[in-house]
């Protein structure tokens, strides 16, 4: 029986880096691993990164797993064909929500006899999580994507709470803490994915058993309301150099560094906002996840190059107009400073349509029986 591993979490919460991780401790461990990278577009920097590293890769656009059930099954189905595999993990968009009842359980009803699901794991934030409930403290109206947030807390069976590295021990344990007692059935697991630190933790999570039997309330107005906050913008761009070389992560930086800058100026909320750089095969990744914040950088070349294709991956909660603008203007002045020259691919930002899942099984359902739907 093949391990079937779903990760949710919001935006810019570490699920890729989480699922890397993984999957090379999994593979130290003697497994064989495939992974699945999710969105709403395509041209997706996840599915670029996860592929400089991991060899079974496939990817689900277009739409979250709940959206495009078959269409998961059928990837992750052509993966085991492809090759032996043991552990099958998948990451779900980042404003995705209901995937106990959208994608835990059809897998575990209709495809028993092929999958193991493991716990459903939700990657935290704890710097998205303190925003959030800074807000609440102060008494501001719960809005749509802080009640998103919510609700893919409150469907966890596994609380992950990534970068533990950035925030230390004190802060870390303030979370945690906080987690169990609003989400007391839950396990939790701090960790970081980058240092490794508790990865195993929250591996061993995995095996366990899912503790969720209820069913999870979703407002489905106010989920398409939160995911129609956010503009989504998946653009790959051709950058040259006009004299000499330039720098991949030096442009890169300033990419980032200015759309996070416009962001706070113009006071909307960043997603994420990642990006590569592949110059000649070699590979620059960057990303922020808050506004004005200094990019974070998974693996740079800062050796002069003449050519290199990016690929710009952003979410952020404006009209896709000003997206495609504020992104104009990052990339522009990335040119500028690095002596370089881009070529934008012609495409434009939209926002998700409302979300209509293949499937919705609740707990009853689990238990009486229920039919399968296939569109």
């Amino acid at each position: 029986m093949i391990t079937f591993i779903a990760l949710s979490g919001f935006l810019g919460a570490g699920k890729t880096t989480t699922m890397v991780a993984a999957a090379h401790l999994l593979e130290r461990q003697g497994k064989r691993v495939a992974v699945v990278t999710n969105d709403q577009g395509t041209d997706l920097v996840d599915t670029k990164v996860v592929r400089s590293s991991l060899d079974a890769v496939a990817q689900v656009t277009g739409g979250c797993f709940c959206c495009r059930f078959e269409d998961l099954v059928h990837v992750v189905e052509q993966l085991i064909t492809d090759g032996d595999v043991d552990v099958v993990i998948a990451e779900a968009v980042g404003s995705c929500t209901d995937l106990q009842a959208t994608v835990v359980r059809p897998l575990r009803k209709f495809y028993a006899d092929q999958f193991v699901v493991a716990p459903l794991a939700t990657v935290v934030d704890p710097l998205r999580w303190r925003a959030f409930a800074r807000a609440a403290q102060r008494g501001e109206p719960e809005s749509d994507l802080s009640y998103l947030f919510g609700r893919q807390l409150r469907e966890a069976d596994v609380l992950a709470i990534n970068k533990i590295d950035l925030v230390g021990p004190a802060e870390t344990e303030t979370v945690v803490a906080s987690l169990r007692a609003q989400n007391p059935d839950a396990v939790i697991v701090p960790y970081s994915a980058k240092s490794g630190t508790g990865l195993a933790d929250l591996i061993e999570a995995w095996s366990g058993q899912a503790r969720w039997s209820d069913d999870l309330d979703v407002d489905y107005d106010r989920y398409a309301a939160a995911e129609a906050q956010l503009a989504w913008l998946n653009q790959q761009v051709t950058v040259a150099a006009t004299n000499g070389g330039f720098s991949p992560s030096r442009w890169a930086t300033a990419v980032l560094t200015h759309l996070a800058a416009t962001a706070a100026d113009a006071d909307v909320e960043i997603g994420h906002a990642k990006l590569t750089v592949d110059s000649g095969g070699r590979l620059t990744k960057m990303s922020v996840t808050g506004n004005g914040t200094t990019p974070s950088v998974d693996f740079a070349v800062d050796e002069p190059t003449t050519q290199a294709v990016a690929t710009v991956n952003a979410r952020v909660a404006c009209e896709p107009t000003v997206l495609d603008e504020a992104v104009r203007q990052a990339i522009a002045h990335a040119d500028a400073l690095t002596g370089a020259i881009s070529q934008a691919a012609d495409t434009y930002s939209f926002k998700p349509g409302y979300p209509m899942p293949i499937h919705r099984i609740s707990a009853t359902m689990m238990e009486e029986g229920a039919q399968r739907v296939v569109p």
